[in-house]
């Protein structure tokens, strides 16, 4: 009988489209010269990925491939495998295997179990330790099989919940949670905050919060107090998502510990504070700013975690249609007036007028930000933070910058007459000047600043355009479908814009990628009032909202309307568009 030839590494990258021939050529020339494993030095060269070579090695071996999609497993087998071995080795316990049963089992391993063998999905099955330590922990044999990082990463969480969620309850048991939780807010002495703070668990604990939520694409953290328990929160695509709360024993350590990190008064319990931690992730250096204040039941955390290591968006890419982008574009080449980016917080105001500033660099300009903080460090351009207990505010701050002959400037954002009026100002000295402003739409961009103290007449001269924005999330790509909408809402789109009978929509029906939420990640909905000659008249006399929104260009797109045409492209739902502008409304 003639034995079938076993395939080489390279020959099975290229059955499975992971490496061309020629690549794989020079990787073998490669080795000749350095006599390196293969498989290393096409890792190396950067032309196949780590779990693309487990999944060839695992085939060459003889290891079946499992798809972890659909598993089942029981809760016999769960228990067996404690999860922080799940979590060190990336590994899922599925079933006990007869030693007869066709896989790839470690028949050397001693075994105490009779003919049953563990079988266990790995995204890495070559570590002989994993092994051991099944074989340790668990009294069976391990039979390997191979599985996709991705299905690994969404049957873990499936079957065992998240790592925080099990640092909680290897902490604090659930069962002994109920009769050993204190109902006070722990009053210990700042030695012993401290060294709570400080204890190797705990330490482990935060950082994993951290972790998890930087993995997640949050954008905050909160950590907030209650009577029995604390809560943990991250907010997600605009959204607060509640995780597993935490005992309240852990309370004090937790809040110490974050405090701590951040260089603030760990003493100071009854007075806000404010504090910085820089922090490194898997992907490099993420900054969080961290706010305390006190409650009933104690200090609530707020952390905002600014990921260094994304790209900054182009302006192409933030969701505007053609129309306000080309209006935008054009105010981004003015000479000089005044750009107001306006909405609420977290709306990203900042990453619009960063995405302007970096279209419009140039070596030839002289750009300079004043901003609080400086959230991304932009190349070519000079930024200012604001350190208003060393006296550099907005306005202060403004002033010297127009010592320094700049051609841009930006403001973070006008809080205040005084900046308002420096800025309006350095507008009308031939200067671009783009900020930020508190607003709900663009026209009340204009009565804001009049309510502020500024000279109608100064603004009418100086304000070239205000974009109003919003965050809306997007329908998940993975699970995508169509769907009828409640009647409310399609009567109520009707009335804004004409929507044929025909009109498909979507929605996400909800999957792991997205959390079940059927929506992920976020684009923008805008609103650009460009100021024509009309309207330059019109501000002059201190109109009222109404009166702007009236004498806007005929061609001017509400933000409202720009929301429901990302609907009807299938981008998002009506659902999320009424959520999110609150201005139409459903009729009972």
């Amino acid at each position: 009988m003639k034995l079938q030839r076993k395939k080489k590494l390279g020959e099975l990258l290229c059955e499975k489209s992971y490496l061309d021939q020629s690549n794989l050529e020079s990787a073998l020339a490669e080795q000749k010269i350095e006599h390196r494993r293969l498989g290393q030095i096409l890792l190396d060269l950067g032309y196949i990925t780590e779990a693309q070579l487990n999944e060839a090695l695992a085939l060459q071996a003889g290891i079946e491939r499992i798809d972890l999609i659909d598993v089942s497993i029981s809760n016999e087998i769960i228990s067996l495998v404690p999860a922080e071995l799940v979590s060190k080795y990336n590994i899922l316990p599925l079933r006990f295997d007869t030693r007869n049963t066709p896989g790839n089992a470690e028949n050397n391993q001693p075994s105490t179990n009779n003919n049953q063998l563990l079988a266990v999905a790995m995204t890495d099955p070559f570590q002989p330790q994993i092994l051991e330590d099944l074989r340790l922990v668990t009294g069976y044999p391990v039979r390997r099989y191979y599985a996709d990082p991705k299905e690994m990463e969404n049957a873990i969480m499936k079957f065992y919940g998240s790592n925080v969620a099990r640092m909680l309850d290897n902490l604090v048991p659930a069962d002994q949670r109920a009769e050993t939780d204190e109902l006070d807010n722990g009053d210990y002495s700042p030695a012993k905050l401290h060294e709570l703070a400080r204890e190797p668990s705990l330490v482990n604990l935060v950082n994993l919060i951290i972790l998890e939520a930087i993995e997640v694409r949050a954008s905050d953290i909160h950590i907030e107090p209650f009577e029995y328990e604390v809560k943990i929160k991250y907010r997600i695509d605009g959204m607060l998502v509640e995780k597993s709360p935490s005992s309240k024993r852990l309370q004090a350590a937790i809040i110490s510990r974050i405090k701590i990190m951040a260089d603030m008064n760990i003493a100071e319990r009854f007075v806000p504070q404010d504090g910085h931690i820089e922090f490194t992730g898997k992907n490099g250096r993420v900054d969080i700013r961290v706010s305390t204040v006190p409650t009933v039941h104690g200090e609530s955390i707020e952390l905002r975690l600014l990921d260094r290591t994304v790209s900054l968006i182009g302006l192409e890419e933030l969701g505007m249609n053609a129309q306000c982008l080309e209006g935008f574009d054009k105010c981004l080449h003015k000479n000089h007036g005044i750009v107001l980016v306006t909405g609420p917080t977290g709306c990203g105001k900042t990453t619009t007028l960063y995405a302007a500033l970096k279209k419009i660099y140039s070596p030839a300009v002289k750009m300079i930000t004043i901003e609080d903080p400086v959230e991304y460090q932009l190349e070519g351009i000079n930024q200012m933070p604001v350190n208003p207990k060393r006296g550099l505010t907005f306005a202060t701050g403004l002033r010297h910058i127009l010592r320094h002959d700049p051609d841009i400037v930006m403001v973070g954002e006008i809080r205040d007459r005084e900046t308002a009026n420096i800025a309006i100002r350095a507008a009308l000295t031939g200067h671009l000047v783009f900020s930020t402003l508190h607003t709900n739409n663009a026209p009340g961009a204009v009565t804001r600043l009049i309510d502020m103290g500024v000279e109608p007449f100064l603004l009418a001269s100086s304000l070239e355009a205000v974009l109003a924005e919003r965050l809306i999330r997007t329908i998940c790509p993975k699970c995508k479908e169509p769907y009828k909408p409640d009647e409310h809402l399609i009567k109520n789109l009707n009335g804004s814009m004409e929507i044929k009978a025909d009109t498909i929509f979507y929605h996400g029906a909800g999957c792991n990628e997205c959390n079940q939420t059927g929506m992920k990640g976020r684009t923008g909905m805008f609103e650009l009032l460009r100021i024509t000659g009309k309207l330059r008249e019109l501000i002059a006399e201190k109109p009222t909202t109404e009166q702007i929104i009236k004498a806007a260009p005929a061609d001017h797109i509400s933000m409202v309307h720009d929301g429901i045409s990302k609907v009807l492209k299938g981008i998002t739902t009506p659902e999320e568009i009424f959520r999110v502008s609150k201005t139409i409304s459903e009729e009972d």
